[in-house]
Parts: C-alpha cells; sequence; structure tokens
C-alpha cells in the first residue's frame, strides 16, 4: 500500500519563530513562505516538516497520495478513498471525519496508531 508523500506535521506555537529556528538546521522554504497563513512548508533535502499554528491540537504523521516527495504529481497513485476502505477492512478506525467515498479529488482521513499518535492522510488533487 503506497502512501504517498510523507512529512511530520508539528504544532508550533509562534509560526515565525519556527521558520526561523527550522533554517538554521538547514531547512528552507518557498519565498512565499512567511507564516501570515499560519502554516510552512519546509524542506532539508528529502525530509519535510510542515510547520502549524492553531491548526492541530497534537504533532502528526503525514502521508500525501498522489504525490512524490517534491510535491509534484504522480500519474498513478491509489486514491485516499481506496486507502480509507482498505484500512477500514483491516479493522483500523477512522478518527473524526471519513473521505467521502461518493466523490473524487481532494479529501482526507485520520487514524490513530496503538500509542495515539494521529495519521493524516491528504490528498491535494
Amino acid at each position: 500500500m503506497q502512501l504517498g508523500a510523507f512529512s511530520l506535521s508539528l504544532t508550533v506555537k509562534d509560526i515565525n519563530a519556527s521558520i526561523a529556528f527550522y533554517k538554521k538546521l538547514g531547512f528552507t522554504c518557498d519565498p512565499s513562505c512567511d507564516g501570515s497563513n499560519g502554516w510552512a512548508i519546509m524542506k532539508n533535502g528529502e525530509t519535510v516538516i510542515g510547520l502549524f499554528q492553531g491548526m492541530f491540537e497534537k504533532n502528526m504523521l503525514t502521508f500525501n497520495p498522489g504525490w512524490d516527495q517534491e510535491a509534484q504529481a504522480l500519474d498513478e497513485f491509489m486514491d485516499v478513498r481506496e486507502l480509507q476502505k482498505r484500512l477500514k477492512a483491516d479493522g483500523i478506525e477512522i478518527h473524526g471525519t471519513e473521505a467521502d467515498e461518493t466523490t473524487t479529488g481532494p479529501a482526507s482521513f485520520t487514524v490513530v496508531d496503538p500509542d495515539g499518535n494521529p495519521i493524516l492522510i491528504d490528498q491535494h488533487r
């Protein structure tokens, strides 16, 4: 099962302080990454982190079906709704809102691992 591009989504208290800190660790972001929207996606080599102020309760793993690690569209990928169906069939509970299986395009759902860590499956196309 291919889940898509991987990143770590971090809940931060001060988006600008976090952007400055991760830049010192060698992470870069798009020039428009000024924190004004309350989030920033940053990269260091193949490592991707998302910084989010006021959007999530906890840090979480994030997978993006349909994208490679450079956020480029893949020609072939498993749709988020198919991933959701397979995980549910394997007995994994969906937490919060499920992806509407009657639609296409962008959708997301969240599962929680046995230790309480949220995992967001978030398709953007």
